[in-house]
């Protein structure tokens, strides 16, 4: 039951809530519930699945690549998680307050959590994870804990945050995929990403780490000194890494792994799948990430520093034809910078059309007339290496922009390359997707403003740089009411559909597909990046 003190409290979400334990209530189905449906929680079984492509590593913050999330989010926690309508909910932050100025947050840790090497978690850890480990390994989350002004820790389950000045979506940082917990007496004092306990992650998590043979499986087993009483329910979960599309999808038709999540499957093997009686496929579980994809254009290039080019690349792609033809009504096409499942977007705001003759008409004003072979410029496309719906989206792309005399090259590389060249800004044009955390702050801005053009991977690689665009995005970021947000957001979105430093392509929607004897996959906003300490396998 809502108490009076939660229902007078205030959030950082607009909703001004204290939100305790029962918070989790709308994203988590209970031990009664589950019974109440007909569909008692089992004990034992071991869950197969695949992870394509394979991890770097497993230590999150030191790489925050999607399969990295997916399987690490198994090991580690963070202080919240986040419901599918965005709001914070318990983790190993059992309840928290915001202070009526909107500066300081304290929360109360829950009691009785060890870390896999039975060592006790405590504030001491969080306040290392927060202001030492993420803020030198983690970019991104670098932008938001910097507002931080002073980290305290009164006792072993107490933390306390004030910040600079208020910070409206200051809560959705804490989640593990954002920000996870580290084990303080491990990390600290050491290289942070080359410490050798980085081949044994060690986390607070429902299963720990067992086995990693590479190119093979990653292996985890049961925590049975885990927080939950009576969880997780499997015995264990083993990824399976398995590079060929083909195999992983008869892997889950023939029932050797019961689940495949993220790329693992092509969106074209999606509609044969959605026929078949075992199993359910499920698109949601995406919220928080929201994942954008574009054409990434270099924009110190040549052509394609120039905003007519770029306007003209943007009129030659077919947005529809990308998501009925190649990805099978799996996702929907993008309209701008700003996905429609995250915060602040625009419906206003729309990016050129699919419109071949228009991109001529804009060639022909630059003066890019076209030669005897119909070509009027020439770019080089570095493919993204995470699967064939990419590659056949890299061969399209290079079919629609020879329609409008621009030659495309194509380039392969694998993932540590592809990466590596990216942060190194050593592309012209590649295929990148991002994912955008649920507000703009937080996974947006990175990819626009000037203050993270940085040769590092997921910042603004592209070099794209407007100063009414920074200034828009930083008052926006330090706007302590929504609606003055959504109207600064509004404006930076238009302005950024003017330059068209990227072409947006695809709002994405991973299928998730499970045997259905597999419960409680998609519980949260997070969907698969949960720590699935309650999904169980029935009889």
């Amino acid at each position: 039951m809502m108490t009076e003190a939660r229902k007078a409290a205030t959030s950082a979400l607009g909703r001004r809530t204290l939100l305790a334990a029962s918070a989790a209530a709308p994203a988590l189905m209970t031990l009664g519930e589950a019974r109440a449906q007909g569909v008692a929680p089992r004990r034992g079984g071991v869950l197969n699945t695949i992870i394509t492509p394979e991890p770097p590593v497993l230590i999150l913050g030191v790489n925050n690549q999607g399969p990295t999330l997916i399987v690490a989010s198994k090991i580690y926690q963070g202080l919240l998680t986040v419901t599918p309508s965005l709001d914070p909910a318990p983790d190993l932050a059992k309840s928290w307050t915001r202070s009526d100025d909107g500066l300081t947050y304290t929360f109360a840790l829950q009691e009785g959590v060890k870390w896999h090497d039975g060592r006790d978690f405590t504030s001491e850890d969080v306040i290392f994870s927060i202001m030492k480990f993420h803020m030198e390994v983690n970019p991104r989350a670098r932008a938001i804990l910097q507002r931080i002004d002073k980290a305290e820790a009164p006792d072993a389950h107490t933390v306390r945050f004030t910040l600079k000045a208020p910070f409206e979506p200051f809560l959705l940082i804490f989640d593990v995929t954002a920000c996870a917990m580290v084990p303080k007496h491990i990390y600290d004092g050491t290289d942070f990403r080359n410490n050798p306990a980085n081949a044994t992650p060690i986390g607070t998590g429902p299963f720990k780490f067992a086995e990693w043979q590479r190119g093979n499986f990653i292996r985890m087993v049961r925590n049975e000194q885990y927080w939950k009483p009576n969880q997780p329910y499997l015995d264990g979960i083993t990824w399976r890494i398995v590079p060929d599309s083909q195999s992983r999808a008869l892997a889950l038709q023939t029932g050797q792994v019961q689940m495949t999540t993220s790329n693992d499957i092509e969106p074209f093997d999606v509609p044969r799948f959605q026929q078949q009686p075992n199993l359910t496929v499920a698109l949601n579980g995406w919220e928080y990430f929201s994942p954008l994809s574009w054409i990434e254009i270099n924009n110190r290039l040549d052509n394609l520093k120039d905003p007519r080019f770029r306007r003209a690349m943007a009129h030659a792609v077919d947005r529809n034809f990308i998501a009925q033809r190649l990805w099978f009504g799996v996702g929907k096409p993008a309209t701008g910078p700003i996905a429609s499942t995250t915060r602040f977007h625009d419906p206003s705001v729309q990016m050129p059309a699919f419109n071949p003759r228009e991109a001529n008409a804009i060639l022909d004003g630059m003066g890019l007339r076209p030669n005897a072979q119909g070509v009027r410029a020439s770019i080089k496309l570095m493919q993204i290496p995470y699967g064939e719906v990419w590659n056949r989206l890299s061969e399209y792309l290079r079919q629609a922009m020879r329609q409008v005399g621009i030659e495309v090259t194509l380039e392969s590389t694998d993932v540590a390359g592809w990466v590596r060249r990216l942060a190194a800004w050593e592309f012209e044009t590649t295929i990148n997707f991002v994912y955008q955390w649920g507000d703009p702050t937080l996974g947006v801005e990175r990819t626009y403003v000037t203050s993270n053009i940085q040769k590092v991977a997921f910042t603004n690689t592209a070099g794209y740089s407007n100063p009414e665009v920074d200034r828009l995005f930083e008052a926006a970021r330090n706007a302590a009411q929504a609606e003055e947000r959504r109207r600064l957001f509004s404006e930076a979105q238009k302005k950024i559909v003017e330059d068209m430093p990227l072409v947006w392509l695809m709002e994405l929607a991973f299928p998730t597909i499970h045997d259905k004897r597999l419960n409680n996959v998609i519980r949260t906003g997070t969907g698969v990046h949960a720590s699935f300490d309650d999904v169980f396998l029935s009889a």
